[in-house]
């Protein structure tokens, strides 16, 4: 589904910009390199800064690539004019990691839902809400219901109807169970997988907590300050891992030690 080849991103340093001539450049993604097949669910991970979320948002097209080239579905979308992306966006949806900031606080859930099929042009707008509703769990009063009279996880399943209800071929999914509780979490990690399975979703799962990639990928590719460190099945780079920074990443995962004293 996705070619991703010598891929590049900077942007211009405005803090050290001379009064005369262009402001020195600041390179965030250096030539990486990678394919996502139809139907995988890719996990994307690395620390804080590391690039995770601006190759999210490259990939799709909300930040334009100043070098390599992005295919997606067999099409170069790699300097696609918003125009020409228009109808591609109703294959490529993403969910956002806080909800509270990415859910119109104005809108109702229903209205929030519906947003991208009327953008897109659909009919039947209402049963097609219904459906996400009903997809993701929630009860279908809900969409007369505003976001803060909703938990956290229960935002976060309404951000998941958004990006299903156009039933896309592509989800990218960032950081988006950081900010819930375990229990949350885990209800919403069961979600995806079930959503994945049934829907034939092709998804990109970006986070820095290893036990949660583990937990839904396929595959891994780990980023370090903009590069590919290392790019493995999941379970061979859980069995192997290749690169030091990933052996970093691994040993930060919480493991239970319970004191024998205090038990």
């Amino acid at each position: 589904m996705y070619q991703v080849r010598d891929l590049r991103l900077s942007f211009p340093d405005m803090t050290r910009k001379p009064l005369f001539g262009a402001a020195p450049r600041i390179e965030i993604l250096r030539g990486l390199s990678f394919d996502v097949s139809k139907g995988a669910v890719l996990g994307i991970v690395g620390g804080s800064g590391s690039g995770k979320s601006t190759l999210g948002r490259t990939m799709l097209r909300l930040l334009e690539p100043t070098g390599g080239s992005i295919t997606f579905n067999g099409r170069d979308i790699t300097h696609l004019e918003e125009d020409a992306l228009r109808p591609m966006r109703a294959q490529m949806q993403m969910i956002f990691q806080d909800p509270m900031s990415s859910l119109n606080p104005r809108r109702q859930v229903g209205g929030i839902i519906a947003g991208p099929l009327r953008v897109q042009g659909h009919d039947g707008i209402p049963a097609k809400v219904t459906e996400a509703l009903d997809m993701v769990g929630l009860p279908r009063s809900f969409a007369n219901r505003y976001p803060h009279e909703l938990s956290g996880g229960q935002r976060q399943r309404v951000g998941i109807a958004r990006a299903i209800a156009l039933r896309p071929e592509f989800i990218l999914a960032d950081e988006i169970v950081s900010g819930l509780d375990v229990s949350s979490q885990a209800q919403v990690l069961n979600l995806l997988q079930e959503l994945v399975r049934e829907l034939g979703l092709t998804l990109a799962f970006i986070s820095h907590d290893m036990s949660v990639i583990r937990r839904l990928c396929d595959q891994i590719i780990v980023l370090y300050q903009g590069e590919i460190v290392e790019q493995a099945q999941t379970a061979d780079l859980f069995a192997a891992p290749q690169a030091e920074y990933t052996r970093t990443l691994l040993d930060a995962i919480p493991l239970p030690d319970p004191d024998q004293v205090w038990v």
